[in-house]
C-alpha cells in the first residue's frame, strides 16, 4: 500500500461523536499510502472521539470547515458515530462539501453511520451500499440499493458497515482513491 497515494490530499470531514476507530485507522492507512491528511470540522479546536458509548480522545482539527474547499482536495472521507454523521448532516456547509466531492468526480469514502451525510447530500439515488444496519431505510427511501456487505464499491464511492470491516474498507478505499490519483495526474499532464 505504500505510496500508492503520494501527492494526495484527503478530508476527513468529522464533528464531536464520531466513531474514534473509524477515523483513526483509515487515516493512518491513507497517510501510510503517502496521503496528506486533514482532519476537518465545524469547530476551530478539536473534536470528541467517541469507543462505542464512551468517550474517546480529542483530536486536533487541522483545518474549519468554514474555510475550506473541496477544491484543495482529491477525496474525502467519512467517519461513522451516531452523532457525528446526525450533526454533520443538519450544517447546509457540511452537506454542500459532500456534494462539491460528488459533482467534480473525487471519490468517497464513508464507514457506519458515515452515508447518513450522503443521504442528506442526495448522492445515494441509484447507487449500491452498505452502512450500519440501521440505515438502511433511509438510504432505500433516499433511492440507494442497500447491501449487507464487508465493504460496497461503486465508482467514486467506498463504504463500509462497522469497525470490524475496516481493513476490507481501507483496502478498498486505498485501491479506489488510488484510481483517482491516476486519473488526476492523467488530467494534469494533458
Amino acid at each position: 500500500m505504500n505510496n500508492q497515494l503520494n501527492g494526495m490530499r484527503v478530508a476527513v470531514l468529522v464533528t464531536d461523536g464520531f466513531e474514534q476507530v473509524e477515523m483513526t485507522e483509515p487515516r493512518k492507512a491513507l497517510q501510510e499510502a503517502g496521503a496528506k491528511v486533514d482532519l476537518i470540522a465545524p469547530k476551530k479546536d478539536q473534536v470528541q472521539g467517541m469507543n462505542h458509548d464512551d468517550k474517546g480522545e480529542k483530536f486536533r482539527v487541522d483545518r474549519n470547515l468554514e474555510g475550506v474547499s473541496a477544491d484543495e482536495y482529491d477525496a474525502l472521507l467519512l467517519p461513522g458515530g451516531v452523532a457525528n454523521p446526525d450533526r454533520l448532516r443538519t450544517m447546509p456547509e457540511a452537506v454542500q462539501f459532500a456534494k462539491d466531492f460528488a459533482q467534480s468526480g473525487k471519490p468517497i469514502a464513508a464507514i457506519c453511520h458515515g452515508p447518513w451525510l450522503l443521504v442528506e447530500a442526495g448522492l445515494v439515488k441509484g447507487r449500491k451500499l452498505t452502512s450500519w444496519p440501521s440505515l438502511q431505510t433511509d438510504i432505500r427511501n433516499a433511492g440507494g440499493k442497500w447491501e449487507d456487505s464487508k465493504v460496497v464499491v461503486e465508482p467514486g464511492l467506498v463504504t463500509s458497515r462497522k469497525p470490524a470491516d475496516i481493513p476490507a474498507f481501507n483496502e478498498k478505499v486505498i485501491e479506489e482513491f488510488s484510481k483517482n490519483r491516476s486519473a488526476t495526474e492523467k488530467h494534469r499532464t494533458a
